[in-house]
């Protein structure tokens, strides 16, 4: 059995930005030899996911943000916001909703998405940051 951890570091805009993952997770398992088995990536932060969507410019410039717009509105009431006199409580809501985390398995050498299905890191913070994807790949 072994096991790999690497840090992915990405800068992005803040405020629903979405970046493709598929390259970056690829070259990750290839680096760690693993043929069968499992790679997990998590996002460091509570205003940042990881999801997978159809990577096409209707979903991730404004389908998404409008969806998550509906559930948590930017200009919502959020508690968060009067206990840290901050603007980011519907990141948090948004952040939470969708989850920080991914599991996917690595077959003959590779993850195995679909045609149509990449891996991105969402920042739903309201400015840019510098965010790390931390992704242990354990196997044969």
């Amino acid at each position: 059995m072994n096991a790999t951890s690497h840090s992915i570091q990405l800068e992005t805009e803040g405020n629903c930005d979405i970046l493709d993952l598929t390259d970056s997770l690829q070259r990750v398992v290839e680096e760690s030899g693993v043929v069968r088995g499992q790679a997990n990536a998590m996002v460091v932060g509570s205003t940042a996911a990881l999801s997978t969507v159809e990577f096409e410019p209707g979903l991730v410039d404004d389908d998404i943000e409008s969806a998550l717009e509906d559930i948590a509105p930017e200009d919502g009431h959020y508690e968060h916001e009067k206990t840290w006199g901050d603007d980011n409580g519907h990141s948090h809501v948004r952040a939470t909703l969708l989850g920080p985390s991914l599991a996917l398995p690595v077959v003959d050498g590779e993850i195995p998405f679909g045609t149509w299905q990449q891996p991105v890191l969402l920042d739903l913070d309201t400015r840019p940051r510098s965010r790390t994807v931390v992704v242990t790949v354990v196997g044969e």
